[in-house]
């Protein structure tokens, strides 16, 4: 009978508690979203399992010697994961577009302005009873309008490493949700004439100016802003090796094998912070909504720097494309060709979107680096 007594206080039935119930129900719901509807399942499906491990009991996941411990002290607590990511974006991202139109670089800048502004919104939200953020909480969630995952991460493991279960599920599942979020705020801010503007086929651009860019960005971050070296810094390695030409194995294992085993484990990594008694707190509520916030003030922003730039360019420029700024390679400018398709059938906006999309990658990673300045 004792025999008994000590299995049944073994098994799950007999510790689990509320919390974790409820946590391994938000791991399904994860895993839902990335099979049952296609939301980054890259990411989503590893963090959605991970939050479930992390709240199984007595199964030691999380613990000191466990494997998932072991995975977020080695992956996100050093920032490796973040920066191995970001060199296989930057192998995946062809420059053209924003070289053959250095404008749209203002238009992935302009959509930074949600992170700056959720800042101040994140330092406001104390005043809300139950709601207490640190200038570095605020910082981690404000990070989170880059609509950048791995900057996100590699940002609040820096800063608020407990709150990075909730900042990367934000920031991913904003990211997923880009089709829904973004059109109507790009309907409210355009007229269909607007929309329907057609813009210039963009010039051609030359081998030597792609491999000179990454060198050229990475030489600013140094001189400028060295805090944001170690994301721009390896997004630059990863271009460079792309544009170079005498690399391409080490390339193509950055796009493909490096990035998908990096991302397993990230998205392990960061489910193992969504445990119960870490993710279910009042303040998670908080960075749900300031997410959502700085999400869409940042597509507000870029639509609308894009409207200023139109005014003042000779050539046409389409609001639309400011949207793309958000960075959320490449589904914002995928959504933004989709809508302007919808106003005029002979409007192909995405190659001229891609511009500012992936100038957005690099003016999170600035704010990143600004950020880390200023509080870290």
């Amino acid at each position: 009978m004792e025999g008994l007594l000590i299995l049944w206080s073994e098994t799950g039935l007999a510790n689990f508690e509320l919390g974790q119930l409820v946590m391994i129900a938000v791991g399904c719901a994860l895993l839902f979203l990335a099979i049952g509807r296609g939301f980054e399942p890259l990411l989503l499906l590893p963090i959605g399992f991970g939050a479930i491990l992390a709240n199984i009991p007595n199964a030691g996941f999380t613990d000191p010697g466990g494997i998932l411990y072991y995975v977020y002290y080695v992956g996100i607590e050093s920032g490796v994961f973040p920066l191995l990511i970001f060199m296989g974006v930057g192998a995946m991202t062809d420059f053209g577009a924003l070289i053959a139109n250095p404008r749209t670089l203002l238009l992935g800048a302009a959509a930074q302005f949600g992170i700056f502004a959720t800042l101040f919104g994140a330092i406001l939200l104390n005043l809300v009873p139950g709601m207490e953020f640190t200038l570095r909480d605020a910082a981690s969630i404000a990070i989170i309008g880059g609509a950048d995952g791995p900057t996100a991460i590699f940002l609040a493991s820096r800063l608020s490493p407990d709150l990075l279960g909730a900042i990367a599920v934000a920031a991913y599942s904003y990211m997923a949700l880009v089709p829904i979020i973004q059109p109507p705020i790009m309907k409210l801010l355009t007229n269909e004439a607007e929309r329907k503007l057609e813009m210039q086929q963009l010039r051609h651009v030359t081998k030597v100016e792609k491999i000179i860019f990454p060198l050229a960005v990475l030489m600013m971050a140094i001189l400028f802003l060295p805090s944001a070296t170690p994301l721009v810094g390896m997004f630059c390695l990863g271009n460079l090796m792309r544009e170079c030409g005498v690399v391409d194995r080490l390339s193509n294992t950055a796009q493909n094998e490096l990035i998908n085993i990096v991302t397993i484990f990230l998205g392990l990594a960061v489910g193992s912070k969504l445990q119960a008694d870490t993710f279910l707190q009042f303040e998670t509520l908080g960075i749900l909504v300031l997410g959502a916030v700085a999400f869409s003030i940042g597509t507000a922003a870029g639509v609308m720097m894009a409207k200023v730039l139109n005014r003042f360019s000779k050539d046409t420029i389409n609001p639309l494309i400011g949207a793309a700024g958000v960075s959320a390679v490449p589904m914002a400018a995928r959504v933004v060709n989709k809508v302007g398709l919808d106003a005029n059938p002979h409007n192909f906006l995405l190659m001229h979107a891609m511009g500012p999309n992936v100038a957005g990658v690099l003016g999170s990673a600035v704010a990143a680096g600004v950020l880390l300045a200023l509080v870290g």
